[in-house]
């Protein structure tokens, strides 16, 4: 941690003449803090009574069904024994058991740990080993991995099967399918578990007994991270940093939604990016309560047909999604001949959206990709574009309310207008801590309150912001730092590109060299028309030297390139 007295901070806040000329609150006024995300969920109840709160493969799911199911979740969790805060994980795709479970979770008084149902066993084990869980909530399709653990690890495993919400007959032919045709359940025998249904049902919503010793300060979520550099840490979110996130997603962005509710019509948010990640957990998921949207689930955002059917069916107004699903369906015949009418905000989140990209969703949709920024520490938004632009730029636009963010060099001070360094955001969504990890939380957070992102970004005269890489992934050649986002945007303008990933390679001149790896759109594209292609985008150290094609580039579950995987791949064939 910096010595403060050594650390040069110019608080200028550069973006604050933009927000004045857009007509941007720069303030956001917080709640009490005896205040808790308990309260916003009631509230959210209240508001909008008798609408639909999420749709999941046609079947609804109403505000009033929503508070009911929840608090009899809740007052099952109640009734095991568990103290305030105790920890309870659910593992489940977009399906709509998991905001039942979830707003359950919290309106009980304990801690969510959310967790990527695709997990192997061995990163299960860890997660819940390491949050100290005491209940799992899970889909019976991943039991499975549970069982595999070979321990009990949890003190309550509640087993929820694809049908639970819905019709009974529709339930046991989906249930049918699942198990049966589809055989995506594999065998499981999980001693002592409870089912979804019989746990929901098992009490009255009035046995819940609302919690009211929550505040802002106490952790709602602990939100795993940083599995794609090391062991994965749980970020401590506090319902002061959710709370937050809301308000300020909604000074930002709310006059979209206004324009909703003066017409009396319910917003569609696109929910294809799984809740249990935190940009679609805030973003989708309690903002699109917090506004009165229908939250339209898709189970499987890689099963594109699926996708498409919702969206045709249900035509979105907002869509959250990261960079390779705007490509997936920007490419897809049936998507581009759909009514995008409806549309009115697409945010691109997780990754960098490159400016191919964007070009091609506009031609297609006629709207313009808006980026927000943010990582799991931050809740997750700390910048964001304004509403309203006209043209896609390629930044991350500008903090949002109630947030500072600076450029810091290695020792932590602020660097030169337009230099590169490190994003740091200071605000109130920043996380309390990472859980059981002090020497960690140290390691990113300065002196002075800053959250050292990792990424390295250049802030404009207007105070416009714009992510240049991750440290990390940084090819150094020559002397002079490569960043592979500029190189892959770069070359994903070819058209015979549909994908690429770039990562460094050692070279005995030149210390590194960039590698990019093609998934190609044209069969006929050749390593040598990518390199000539490298000539004539990029200046001489940043052009691939070298080629490979590849069927598919290795993603995250939310379809985040994951370049570690292409350094393991390489390691594997040339090491």
């Amino acid at each position: 941690m910096e010595d403060q007295g050594n650390l040069i901070r110019r608080n200028d806040k550069v973006w604050l003449k933009t927000y004045e000329k857009l007509g941007i609150q720069y303030d956001i006024d917080m709640p009490p803090a005896n205040t808790s995300l308990i309260d916003i969920i009631e509230q959210n109840f209240i508001n909008h009574a008798g609408k639909t709160a999420f749709v999941c493969m046609d079947v609804k799911l109403s505000y009033e069904e929503l508070d009911l199911y929840s608090k009899q979740v809740a007052a099952y969790l109640q009734s095991l024994g568990l103290q305030k805060g105790d920890k309870v994980a659910v593992m489940m795709p977009n399906i709509l058991q998991l905001p039942v479970a979830v707003l359950g979770v919290l309106r009980a008084g304990m801690t969510l740990v959310n967790v990527n149902p695709l997990y192997t066993s061995k990163e299960l084990s860890h997660q819940l080993t390491d949050s100290d869980t005491k209940v799992l909530i899970l889909l019976e399709n991943f039991a499975k991995t549970y069982e595999d653990i070979g321990q009990d690890l949890v003190d309550h495993v509640v087993v929820a099967s694809m049908g639970d919400m819905m019709s009974p007959l529709k339930g046991f032919i989906v249930n049918a399918v699942v198990r049966h045709v589809k055989k995506m359940v594999p065998a499981y025998h999980i001693k002592g578990s409870v089912k979804f249904k019989k746990a929901m049902n098992l009490f009255s919503a009035k046995s819940y007994k609302r919690p009211n010793n929550i505040s802002l300060d106490d952790v709602a979520v602990l939100q795993y991270t940083g599995g794609t550099t090391g062991v994965a840490k749980g970020a401590m979110l506090t319902h002061g940093n959710l709370v937050a996130n809301l308000i300020q997603s909604d000074t930002y962005l709310g006059d979209t939604f206004d324009k909703f509710e003066k017409s009396n019509e319910q917003p569609v948010i696109m929910t294809a990016l799984p809740l249990y990640h935190i940009f679609s957990f805030t973003v989708c998921g309690m903002f699109g309560l917090y506004r009165g949207c229908i939250g339209l689930l898709v189970p499987n955002p890689r099963d594109l047909p699926s996708l498409i059917k919702a969206y045709k069916d249900y035509p979105p107004a907002f869509f959250p999604a990261v960079n390779t699903l705007f490509t997936a369906l920007a490419n897809n015949a049936e998507f581009k001949s759909l009514d995008h009418s409806k549309l009115v905000s697409s945010m691109g989140g997780g990754m960098a959206v490159l400016g191919s990209t964007a070009e091609q969703w506009q031609q297609v949709t006629g709207n313009v990709i808006s980026q927000g920024y943010g990582l799991s520490e931050t809740a997750p938004v700390a910048t964001a574009t304004p509403m309203g632009s006209t043209v896609f730029d390629g930044t991350i636009g500008l903090p949002v309310p109630g947030t500072d963010v600076a450029i810091l060099d290695e020792e932590g001070n602020e660097v030169a207008l337009g230099e590169r360094g490190e994003i740091s955001i200071r605000g109130p969504q920043v996380m309390k801590g990472y859980w059981k990890r002090d020497d960690a939380t140290a390691e990113v957070m300065t002196s002075d309150g800053y959250f050292r992102t990792g990424d390295i970004g250049i802030m404009d005269e207007n105070g416009y912001f714009r992510i240049v890489d991750r440290k990390k992934d940084m090819i150094l050649v020559s002397g002079f730092n490569v960043y592979p986002n500029e190189v892959e945007d770069a070359m994903s303008t070819h058209p015979k590109i549909l994908e690429c990933g770039v990562i460094g390679i050692d070279d005995e001149k030149s210390g590194e060299v960039p590698k990019i790896y093609v998934v190609r759109s044209d069969a006929s594209l050749t390593a040598e028309g990518v390199i000539e292609y490298g000539k004539e985008n990029l200046t001489g150290y940043k052009r691939p030297r070298h080629v490979e094609f590849i069927d598919e580039l290795p993603k995250s579950n939310v379809g985040k390139i994951l370049r570690k995987d292409l350094r393991a791949l390489e390691e594997k064939n040339h090491g």
